[in-house]
């Protein structure tokens, strides 16, 4: 049996040998093919700067940056301990108590503040402006607290600001207030109507109605009524009104006291409940006869997505850098923060270590409705009093700002018992315009080509307030300019259609009404053309055609060429200056001889230039909108004051917008494009050539060098060429949406 076996072993060793040559031979081709597929896939981008950095991080900038979270809080509790403003933080304080309702940066004198970075003088006092509503005393007053390591003082600045006591009537609602709203209109209309409700709005246990105010809240000082309109419970309620508006009365403090003085149905009014219950039951009003509405205000998208669009991505890092609140780009370097009145702001800009500008901000966003019905008829919304920057929620990576972008967290403290961090609000990122920034191609003799692609850094945040949704840009260019602008998207304002209706606007669905209204925003530019300090800084307004006056009336034609000249010249004598390019004017302006019209008394002007002051440091203010008829800050008397404006530190105020007239295509949201303006800075004789020309993002080349790399790094791209190393998908914005109930 042994030797059998052997000779079968001895018989069965060739095959072996074979099959493990064979294995041999398909694990070396596998391995090949697998090589190959890995081989031809690109590396990942490095996250790290491959290119050092043009400029250096200045801490001094700090003094320009938004509250900490430890800020906020030894502010809060500062305040708490002085006994003799006796303030709640609840959210649910009533109006008739002491609210501590807003905390945000008090900016030191500008004189105090370019000393300091330019290394001529100390540090100023870190500060912060406490906004204290006074129920108690029926005052509203602004305290600045400091210093802010550790608060030892404050001091009332209302008087020294606004040169007037500011009432409490002049507050804007508060979460509390609104949360006495809600109670009001359940116990004095809704318990009340409740088979109107239902047979017109279908309202029941399941559906509710939403009301959304409308501004102002009267039609003289001292007013505080407010017109509500409701709307069906549906995403996109903007869109769906019913034809039901209040107008209630909350003037007192006490809310025993308010009362609803009318009531609009089917656009009929009534004088009280009472009254349109017995009309309603006796059939002498024209009833809504409720009836199901289509989702047509739901952005859910009404097709699957096939793919995914195009994508930017950095493949060698990349070329800006943050550190706290200071950016680098390239030549370029700023600070910025986040005002929770005002929103976006950028502060100590400079281009190859030049101040180009000691501030760039939004000052106020407006909007001016026309309609048949009541709450539109007066309605102008002034963005400022209810907080710009306040509603800046977290952005969608990929689609507010591409996915490669750096994103920023911001903290805030309005109308909140506690300061509330909100993620990702602001983002940054380089990005290719689309369009070359110059080129030229040689035909005809020295064949040549040259050019340069148009990147420039973006610096944005998105605040969404009530249905408009604002994308504000702040875009730093190569060629030393600078661009200010914003769009507009988000869902239109709507009225129930009714006779009459259709001179105010287009129908946009069954019943709905979009209405018409201009839209007007304010920026605030304080160019500093070649001043190294403010004793040095003599700047003029100049133009190409005859400039008559500083401040360039809506109505007027405006010059041609407008800019900022310093009294230094180029290489070629002539004297360095920027541009102020304004686009989108927004047309008519209210008429002068409206109680409301001095509170948005800045947009009577495209541009209007004054000579800078530390008092005049907003052209409107929290107060404009609830107190529209006497406003804490009336823009024109920076203008009245007739100063001389030559070889002055000079401020520019900057008003565009555009005209709406919705139509079908703004259902369910209105898109940003041609939904716009904004202002451009751009060098004007401030240097002896295009800076851009020096740029390491330059192309050129002749023929037979089409795919040298020496000046053309495109012709490398193929062999250099990386996939973008991403950052996992998340997203926590509806963390920071307003919450009507307390909390801590």
């Amino acid at each position: 049996m042994i030797a059998s076996r052997t000779m079968v072993e001895g018989k069965m060793n060739p095959l072996a040998k074979w099959a493990l040559v064979l294995f041999a031979l398909l694990s070396i081709i596998l391995n090949i093919v697998l090589i190959g597929i890995h081989s031809s896939r690109a590396p990942k981008c490095s996250r790290e700067r491959i290119h050092p950095l043009q400029g250096r991080h200045d801490d001094r900038t700090l003094v320009f940056a938004d509250l900490t979270r430890e800020e906020y809080m030894k502010v809060q509790q500062y305040l708490l301990k002085q006994k003799d403003l006796a303030i709640s933080t609840s959210q649910i304080t009533k109006p008739s108590e002491n609210f501590l309702f807003l905390i945000e940066l008090s900016l030191p004198k500008k004189a105090e503040v370019l000393a300091y970075l330019d290394e001529k003088g100390s540090k100023p006092v870190r500060e912060a402006t406490a906004v204290v509503f006074h129920g108690a005393k029926s005052y509203i007053k602004e305290y600045v607290v400091g210093p802010l390591d550790n608060p030892t003082y404050h001091r009332d600045v209302t008087k020294e600001r606004y040169q007037v006591d500011v009432p409490i009537n002049a507050r804007p609602v508060t979460i509390g207030e609104y949360a006495l709203f809600f109670s009001f209109f359940e116990t004095k209309i809704f318990s009340k109507l409740e088979k109107l409700l239902r047979e017109s709005f279908g309202v029941d246990k399941k559906k509710t109605l939403n009301g959304f105010e409308q501004m102002p809240r009267g039609v003289r000082s001292g007013d505080r009524k407010t017109w509500v309109s409701f709307f069906r419970d549906m995403s996109g309620m903007y869109i769906h009104p019913v034809g039901f508006e209040i107008l209630l009365n909350h003037e007192s403090l006490n809310m025993s006291q308010w009362r609803i003085e009318k009531l609009l149905y089917n656009g009929k009014y009534f004088d009280s409940v009472e009254e349109l219950q017995r009309a309603y039951d006796n059939g002498s009003v024209k009833k809504i006869v409720y009836k199901e509405s289509p989702d047509y205000g739901s952005l859910k998208p009404r097709s699957k997505p096939l793919q995914i669009g195009p994508q930017q991505f950095y493949a060698e890092g990349a070329r800006y850098s943050i550190n706290n609140n200071h950016v680098l780009y390239l030549d370029w370097s700023f600070a910025f923060g986040l005002s929770s009145l005002t929103g976006m702001k950028v502060f100590d800009v400079r281009f190859k270590g030049e101040r180009i500008a000691y501030e760039l901000s939004v000052q106020e966003a407006m909007s001016v409705y026309g309609s048949v019905t009541p709450g539109m008829i007066i309605t102008k919304f002034l963005d400022s009093s209810i907080g710009i920057g306040r509603f800046a929620h977290e952005l969608v990576r990929g689609v507010d700002c591409p996915y490669e972008a750096t994103y920023v967290d911001t903290y805030r403290y309005i109308d909140v018992p506690l300061p509330v961090r909100f993620r990702n609000s602001i983002c940054i990122f380089e990005h290719n315009m689309g369009q070359p920034l110059r080129r030229h191609f040689a035909d005809f003799f020295h064949n040549n080509f040259g050019g340069m692609a148009n990147s420039a850094l973006v610096f944005r945040t998105i605040t969404a307030i009530g249905n408009y949704d604002y994308m504000w840009d702040f875009i730093f260019y190569q060629s030393g300019s600078v661009e200010v602008k914003v769009h507009a998207t988000g869902y239109i304002s709507s009225s129930y259609l009714l006779p009459g209706s259709k001179k105010h606007g287009h129908q946009v669905a069954e019943n709905v009404l979009g209405n018409i209204h201009t839209h007007f925003v304010n920026f605030k530019v304080d160019l500093d053309v070649l001043g190294d300090h403010l004793f040095s800084l003599k700047n003029r307004l100049m133009a190409v055609t005859p400039l008559q006056e500083a401040a360039l009336r809506y109505d007027t034609k405006t010059p041609r060429y407008l800019h900022i000249a310093s009294n230094k010249t180029n290489r070629w004598g002539h004297q360095r200056s920027y541009r102020l390019q304004v686009y989108s004017f927004a047309g008519d302006h209210l008429p002068e001889s409206e109680a409301e019209e001095k509170a948005m008394s800045w947009a009577r002007y495209k541009v209007a230039v004054t000579k800078h002051k530390d008092v005049e440091q907003t052209s409107s203010s929290l107060y404009s909108q609830n107190n529209i008829w006497t406003p804490a800050v009336d823009f024109s008397k920076y203008i009245e004051d007739n100063e001389s404006i030559e070889d002055e530190d000079l401020v520019a105020w900057v008003t565009t917008g555009f005209l709406h007239i919705p139509h079908a295509e703004d259902i369910p949201n209105t898109v940003t494009v041609g939904n716009g303006g904004g202002v451009l800075l751009r060098p004007h004789n401030y240097f002896d050539e295009d800076p851009s020309i020096h740029s390491a993002d330059s192309v050129y080349f002749e023929p037979g060098s089409e795919d040298s790399c020496e000046h053309n790094r495109m012709a490398c791209l193929t062999r250099d060429t990386c996939s973008p190393n991403l950052e996992p998908f998340s997203y926590h914005g509806f963390n920071g949406v307003m919450n009507f109930n307390d909390w801590n």
